[in-house]
């Protein structure tokens, strides 16, 4: 993604393109899932939105405080979220909304080009624009 392939790209930008198991941003192609955060961009080993806990988001918890929306693009289907996951975020004032990544990645980019306090995990897909 950045210099040396670290998996992190130090802002937060749009999504041009996903499908074929990744991201375009930047001028850039990643590979794999992707958590879009208001400190950058960063891979994410999450392969499926099935089973998602806690732990999985543990990035996204460390900046929930500049966050309002998250949206978890769960793959080609939407995925019904753990209580628990759920209840972390409305204690920290979250919106969090599972939504299958194609939906997720138009939603983010939207509310990102209005300035709002956005967020997304976001499965890959191989199949996408």
């Amino acid at each position: 993604m950045t210099s040396a392939d670290s998996g992190h790209y130090p802002q937060q930008v749009p999504i041009d393109a996903y499908g074929n198991g990744g991201f375009r941003f930047a001028e850039l192609s990643h590979k794999g899932s992707l958590l879009c955060l208001p400190t950058g961009m960063f891979s994410w080993s999450k392969t499926s939105g099935a089973g998602l806990t806690l732990d999985d988001l543990v990035p996204v918890l460390a900046v929930a405080d500049q966050l309002d929306v998250l949206l978890v693009g769960t793959g080609d289907d939407i995925i019904f979220l753990d209580p628990a996951v759920r209840q972390a975020f409305r204690e920290r004032k979250v919106i969090i909304e599972p939504i299958a990544t194609g939906g997720a990645v138009r939603t983010y980019n939207v509310l990102l080009a209005e300035e709002r306090a956005v967020g997304a995990a976001l499965i890959a897909v191989e199949r996408g624009k």
